[in-house]
């Protein structure tokens, strides 16, 4: 497996605090970059350099929520390629719809106990970093 250059877009230092801490219980190498600030993370992304690998987004955020965020990643055009995945508490049917209309690669729910969090994101981290990601300057090389 490889290791991943993961954007964790969440407001809540708890829940940084909590993936983190899962990140480092399941003893993964993969780097995590974000500044817990959507604006910052949106100043980030902007510069179009050392580009994270996925997404991990959560939804309830004030300012810019999640799908807003979501929005302006799909409307650029080297942006719109990093996957996305929807990391929430929300099971709003509305949210699920609204976000993959948009075009997210994924929907997790939070769960409340520590360990089943645990248990999806090793499963969700897995995933992703045995999928053949292409590097997004890549992708728009003409040939």
């Amino acid at each position: 497996m490889k290791t991943l250059k993961i954007l964790l877009i969440e407001d809540d230092a708890i829940e940084v605090m909590k993936f983190n801490r899962t990140i480092s219980k399941l003893k993964l190498n993969h780097e995590i970059i974000g500044a817990n600030n959507v604006e910052d993370d949106l100043k980030l992304l902007a510069q179009k350099t050392n580009l994270p690998n996925i997404i991990l987004l959560d939804l309830n955020m004030p300012k810019i929520n999640g799908i807003e965020f979501l929005s302006i990643l799909k409307n650029d055009d080297t942006l719109k390629y990093i996957p996305t995945i929807i990391l929430t508490t929300s099971n709003n049917q509305k949210d699920l719809i609204a976000c993959y209309e948009i075009g997210i690669a994924g929907y997790v729910l939070k769960p409340l106990k520590y360990e089943d969090y645990v248990s999806k994101i090793e499963k969700l981290l897995a995933y992703w970093s045995i999928n053949e990601l292409k590097n997004t300057n890549e992708r728009n090389r003409t040939y």
